[in-house]
C-alpha cells in the first residue's frame, strides 16, 4: 500500500487536476480525478462527489452502497480517514433537508477530528446562513460566531 505525502506522483497528480478545474489551466480535470479516485485518493474521491452533488437533489447523490455515486464516494474517502469527507457529505444532507443524516455525518465528522464540526455539533443549529440553507428554508441571519470558525 502506498502512503500519500506531500511528495507522491499522486499527490502531484492531484495538485495538477486541482489547477485545471479552479485555475483554468489546460487540459481535463475529470479523467484526473477519476484516475486517482479508482487508485483510493480520497481529495480526488471528495472533489468528484463535490461535483455530482452540486445541486443537492436526491438523485444526485445516488446510494451509499454505489460506490461511484456521490454518497458512495463519500463514504469510501471518509473510511479511508478524510474527515473532510463527512463533513461534506453532512452539508449535502443538510442542503437535502434531511436533519438525522445531516447530524450523523457531523458527529462522524466531529469523531474523524474536524473542530469546525464538533463546534456545530455541539451549538447543533436546524438553521444555517449560506444559500443552500435559503432552499431548503433553514436560512438565519450571519452572526459574530460564524466568522470565528
Amino acid at each position: 500500500m502506498e502512503y500519500v505525502t506531500d511528495d507522491t506522483p499522486l499527490y502531484r497528480l492531484y495538485l495538477r487536476g486541482l489547477a485545471i478545474r479552479y485555475e483554468g489551466h489546460r487540459g481535463l480535470w475529470m479523467p484526473i480525478m477519476w484516475h486517482l479516485a479508482l487508485r483510493g485518493y480520497p481529495g480526488a474521491m471528495i472533489e468528484l462527489a463535490d461535483w455530482f452533488s452540486a445541486d443537492a437533489s436526491v438523485e444526485s447523490m445516488g446510494a451509499v452502497a454505489d460506490a461511484f455515486s456521490a454518497a458512495g464516494l463519500y463514504r469510501r474517502a471518509y473510511l479511508k480517514g478524510d474527515a473532510r469527507a463527512a463533513k461534506n457529505f453532512a452539508v449535502s444532507h443538510f442542503n437535502r433537508g434531511d436533519l438525522h443524516g445531516y447530524r450523523t455525518w457531523l458527529r462522524r465528522a466531529a469523531i474523524a477530528g474536524d473542530t469546525e464540526a464538533m463546534v456545530e455539533l455541539r451549538y447543533f443549529e436546524l438553521r444555517l446562513p449560506h444559500r443552500h440553507a435559503r432552499k431548503v428554508g433553514r436560512l438565519r441571519p450571519r452572526q459574530k460566531r460564524d466568522d470565528v470558525l
